[in-house]
């Protein structure tokens, strides 16, 4: 059985993603050699990882997007400041956080994985929180370094207050190589149409 690591998420504009490499580059100027950046064309505001997936499935689950999405129309996301998971004291990922019509983007989620469960996938436990993120940190870094990368993160001035359009979302294969993970879209499902 022919499987791909695939998840569904918003596709970002050329120009956010040129916002966030430049975020990047302002953090890189102290950059340390177990931080993982995210390429920017690689950034996407995912909404639900799928893991390994049979090929078989691709349509059912282009079906279960397409059943959310067209209970949802268009709406704007914009970016606001950097932050980090756990918390700035124990950087463990760089992200930078949306605000905006939230309460649509969470609806839209919610429906996702709603119509995900009923076709076997498990829910996920952790609450939703929309971020795009921009790096990782490896396991070996030391204490030291979080706090730095955090004191850094809260000095940096990186609202950048771009916006998203969202209309439509995607399922995205992901393929891990050396170089670094490559992406491609599989399918999209439009949100409903205003009248």
């Amino acid at each position: 059985m022919e499987t791909i690591r695939a998840f569904i998420a918003i596709e970002l504009p050329a120009e956010l993603r040129q916002e966030l490499a430049r975020l990047q580059a302002m953090l890189k100027t102290h950059n340390q050699p177990r931080i993982k950046w995210v390429k920017p064309d690689g950034i996407h505001l995912t909404l639900k990882f799928l893991g390994n997936i049979p090929v078989s499935n691709i349509d059912r689950i282009t079906q279960a997007m397409t059943d959310a999405a067209t209970q949802i129309t268009p709406f704007y996301l914009e970016t606001e400041a950097l932050g980090a998971f756990p918390n700035l004291k124990r950087v463990q990922v760089v992200w930078v956080g949306l605000g905006g019509e939230t309460d649509k983007l969470k609806q839209l989620q919610q429906l996702i994985e709603i119509n995900l469960t009923q076709l076997g996938f498990t829910a996920e436990q952790r609450p939703f929180k929309p971020h795009l993120t921009l790096a990782r940190l490896g396991r070996d870094v030391s204490p030291g370094e979080h706090q730095r990368l955090g004191e850094l993160i809260a000095g940096t001035d990186s609202k950048t207050g771009k916006r998203i359009k969202v209309d439509r979302i995607n399922l995205i294969k992901s393929q891990l190589t050396r170089e670094g993970a490559f992406y491609s879209i599989i399918s999209s499902a439009g949100l409903l149409k205003e009248p």
